[in-house]
């Protein structure tokens, strides 16, 4: 066994959090045999915070909750009320993390999840230095911790590899505050699948694992060899989450976010049995067990 803990991402399985979806995306989580179920906090309107946790304790399954924002709750943002509305809404989703029993709270949690069309400004950066700083207070008074996910430059312009995630991480200036790596959008921004981990080594906090194109593990171009290896560098025991996304599966807001145009897998419950497979055998070839 891994000493690694293996999570999924609730959008391989539904694209909504009502208490139905939720029902059946904690059901198929515990049977393709993980650990861990991310739920992302998109839908968070009709999420059943109770009834969440009760299903996800009887599953026997931990919790990690992330999100992205939008361009109008954007804490990166020169307009202070967009900034506020921003901070306002990632408060929110981290005392919805604490109430679904969750301790780490992850994802875009700096900026809109969306193509800017210019260079981020020195009053945004203070902007989002200032908002997570308080975050990371509350999280911290709360016994959590906070994720930044880097994320391309499609994305977002604040923070598009390691080195940038290092210098926000700065400063903020909080102990709680750790790095979120993505293979995904690694395979875009960074030169390599090794140098980003060496660089985060302890203050990698957390990791998505997905191909180039979001299908199944195995079937794109990525090194994930040299990945796992680096991560075995550094003896990286922190969660490793697999995060796949298809036109199979829709979400009302996220999908259209990410792009997800094309229908690369149309069976999520047998994608996350593959996923699963796929990494125990990259964590048992490369050392990480």
């Amino acid at each position: 066994m891994t000493s690694n803990r293996l999570g999924v991402h609730a959008l391989v399985f539904e694209g909504g959090t009502t208490p139905a979806e939720v029902e059946r995306i904690v059901a198929q989580a515990a049977a393709a045999g993980y650990d861990i179920l991310e739920l992302s906090l998109h839908d968070s309107a009709n999420l059943d915070v109770a009834a969440a946790r009760t299903a996800i304790d009887a599953a026997g399954l931990a919790v990690v909750a992330s999100r992205g924002l939008a361009f109008d709750a954007d804490v990166s943002s020169d307009d202070p009320e967009v900034v506020r509305r921003g901070a306002a809404l990632l408060h929110e989703s981290l005392a919805i993390t604490a109430g679904l029993g969750g301790e780490f709270f992850t994802g875009a949690l700096y900026s809109a999840l969306g193509k800017y069309g210019r260079q981020l400004t020195g009053a945004g950066w203070a902007n989002v230095v200032g908002v997570l700083s308080d975050l990371a207070d509350d999280a911290a008074g709360r016994g959590m911790r906070l994720g930044l996910e880097i994320c391309n430059r499609y994305e977002t312009n604040v923070i598009n590899t390691a080195a940038d995630a290092l210098r926000l991480a700065d400063a903020i200036g909080r102990d709680n505050v750790l790095v979120h790596l993505d293979t995904y959008h690694m395979n875009i921004e960074e030169d390599d699948f090794v140098r980003p981990v060496h660089l985060l080594g302890d203050r990698l906090g957390y990791v998505h694992i997905g191909e180039n194109h979001r299908g199944y593990l195995g079937s794109g171009h990525l090194d994930f060899g040299a990945f796992f290896r680096a991560l075995d560098d550094i003896s990286y025991a922190g969660p490793i989450t697999f995060e796949s996304f298809s036109s199979a599966v829709v979400s009302p807001t996220l999908s259209s976010d990410l792009a997800i145009w094309r229908n690369l897998w149309s069976d999520g419950p047998a994608l996350a049995r593959h996923a699963r497979d796929y990494v125990s055998a990259q964590l048992a070839a490369h050392g990480n067990d």
